[in-house]
């Protein structure tokens, strides 16, 4: 069964100093099913990566591999979310937007999250939405 990909688990396949749980079996999930992410996903991970090179954590031809790695997993993108429960949620949790969409999807898709933002994971619960390692 798919799941929705927040960008934080990305993160932590990128930067050798983050470790997770968490990543790691999102990451041998993904070798034998698909994720699903919100639009906004695409300019987050990107400027995750950008970020890290102005950090000094990665090269850019670093961070290049690794968005051109990224393209290789299975990973579909989502159409615009309900505007309504992205609003509800973010309202009733405390969410950014941003986070509201990916608890939206994994909500009304039904799926599990994969998240490492641990106010997204007690929102999840709280909606009946399964987090990774749950």
């Amino acid at each position: 069964m798919p799941l929705v990909l927040d960008a934080s688990i990305v993160g932590c396949w990128f930067f050798e100093d983050e470790q997770d749980i968490r990543a790691d079996v999102t990451w041998d999930r993904l070798k034998v099913d698909r994720a699903i992410v919100p639009l906004h996903w695409w300019f987050e991970v990107r400027n995750m990566c950008l970020l890290g090179e102005r950090r000094g954590r990665v090269t850019d031809a670093y961070a290049d591999e690794l968005l051109a790695e990224l393209l290789r997993f299975p990973i579909d993108f989502d159409d615009l979310p309900d505007q309504g429960s992205v609003m509800m949620f973010a309202r009733r949790y405390q969410l950014t937007v941003y986070d509201a969409a990916y608890l939206e999807l994994a909500h009304r898709e039904d799926i599990a999250l994969a998240t490492l933002d641990n106010r997204l994971v007690l929102a999840a619960r709280a909606e009946g939405v399964r987090a990774i390692t749950d």
